[in-house]
């Protein structure tokens, strides 16, 4: 009896077969509607719902200009980082562009980036298209905000880190910390990682990363992590699910407080808002207990539970804070399309629900930002529709992953043949401490189904 060769099996025969016809519609597809996006974003379309750049011009070219002293903008209540983040906001300052231009063209790049890391994925053996699809039609339905926030530049550096964890945990670990130190939620994607070797070199290499840097920047330049400071005192803000209970009062008149900008945000401050970020805080504390239980009682696993868990964690993350601003759903989107580059995924539905909750967040923001600063009834339902498919994708999430992990089978700790078989050229027979890697392999065409059976 011999171990089953860790090959990249079917790779380039999959390339190959895959019909030309549909890489042309997709990139055909993705060159159009970025090609919209980009003349919103420049102004030469002019832009639903008011000029939506501000955040890039006034707000990050004002912390480049304080970060190139040295010193981070801990006396500027709207820097709500990690320290990583101040690389990012330097970034555009080595582009030869205006700092505004070169954002853009930043951003336009981490968005070609994530759509050509899922193309070569989804080219794959028993991988999908799926998943670029997802995100050539669901980012531009944010509208030109998402060139105007760094959240896409975040974005592509999770769905790389996510990406190389089946083959390459040390990579994965490594990308996925660069991005918890500029906006911590990219580490989530470990939370799926099967036990032994591979989350061992996976989490050693993010938590190392994201340590090493944060050290770096702390002892390069003042006030690194003086961002903390201000989270205890923040307000729920506006767009939240948390938020909702106090509007409808508000509609109601049977809310008094008040709505303006507090810490970077709109936030609703006054009576019940301390009652209710308890609340939040809570559900999250609820909702990551829940997400350890899963991991340490799950039975069986395949190529798609370690994307479907980021998701997860990542939509408990974000309906259960007090801020869900409109740039956190490009998070939902690349992850949510990670998954579906594996056509066995749990979490097929719960992206269709993400797809339809962009839309929504495009009218609530910037359209019709203004009516929901005012509580109006109009736009605190579309507001309610965007929020409650939010919820309703994070519990589905949950019900679906818990399911596909459950059963009596576990899967083998080697994958044993019972007949030789032969080795291609260039090949190599799997070690059984990666044996585990090769079977999750080899199961992406019968997710849920041990390899060998």
């Amino acid at each position: 009896m011999e171990l089953a060769p860790a090959i990249e099996t079917g790779t380039s025969r999959a390339r190959t077969g895959r019909p030309l016809g549909a890489l042309a519609a997709l990139v055909a597809t993705w060159a159009a509607t970025r090609t919209l996006l980009v003349l919103f974003v420049t102004g030469v379309l002019r832009s639903p719902g008011g000029d939506v750049t501000a955040d890039v011009w006034m707000i990050y070219h004002a912390w480049y200009g304080v970060l190139q002293t040295g010193t981070f903008p801990f006396d500027d209540v709207t820097w709500q980082y990690p320290p990583g983040a101040a690389l990012v906001i330097l970034l555009p300052g080595l582009l030869p562009w205006s700092y505004v231009v070169s954002f853009w063209v930043i951003c336009g790049v981490a968005d070609a980036l994530v759509m050509a890391l899922l193309v070569r994925t989804g080219l794959r053996r028993g991988r999908a298209l799926t998943g670029a699809w997802l995100w050539v039609v669901a980012v531009p339905l944010l509208g030109p905000m998402i060139y105007n926030r760094f959240d896409i530049i975040v974005t592509a550096i999770a769905v790389a880190g996510l990406l190389a964890l089946i083959r390459r945990p040390a990579v994965g670990g490594m990308l996925l910390g660069l991005g918890g130190i500029v906006k911590i939620w990219p580490l989530l994607g470990l939370i799926g990682t099967p036990s032994g070797r591979r989350t061992g070199r996976s989490w050693t290499l993010a938590a190392a990363t994201a340590v090493s840097l944060g050290f770096l920047l702390a002892a390069g330049m003042n006030g690194a992590f003086g961002f903390l400071a201000f989270q205890k005192d923040r307000g729920v803000e506006v767009e939240s699910l948390g938020a909702l209970p106090l509007h409808y009062a508000r509609i109601a008149g049977g809310w008094n407080g008040r709505v303006t900008m507090n810490y970077g945000s709109a936030e609703m401050l006054g009576p019940w808002v301390t009652v209710v970020s308890k609340v939040m805080m809570a559900g999250t504390v609820l909702g990551f207990a829940w997400l350890l239980l899963w991991r340490y009682t799950a039975k069986r696993r395949n190529a798609a539970t370690m994307y479907d868990a980021a998701l997860t964690a990542l939509l408990i993350f974000t309906v259960t804070s007090r801020v869900i601003s409109p740039q956190y759903l490009v998070w939902l989107i690349g992850v949510a399309a990670v998954c579906l580059t594996v056509r066995g995924s749990s979490q097929r539905p719960v992206a269709l629900l993400i797809l339809l909750a962009a839309p929504l967040t495009l009218l609530e923001f910037p359209l019709m930002f203004t009516q929901v600063l005012a509580s109006d009834p109009v736009a605190i339902a579309v507001l309610s529709a965007r929020n409650l498919l939010l919820l309703a994708a994070t519990v589905l999430s949950c019900v679906r992953l818990w399911r596909s992990t459950r059963g009596a089978d576990r899967l083998p700790p080697t994958v044993v043949l019972t007949q030789p078989e032969p080795v291609p050229a260039g090949s190599y027979p799997v070690r059984p401490g990666i044996a585990y890697e090769q079977d999750l392999l080899d199961g992406i065409d019968r997710p849920n189904t041990p390899a060998g059976r």
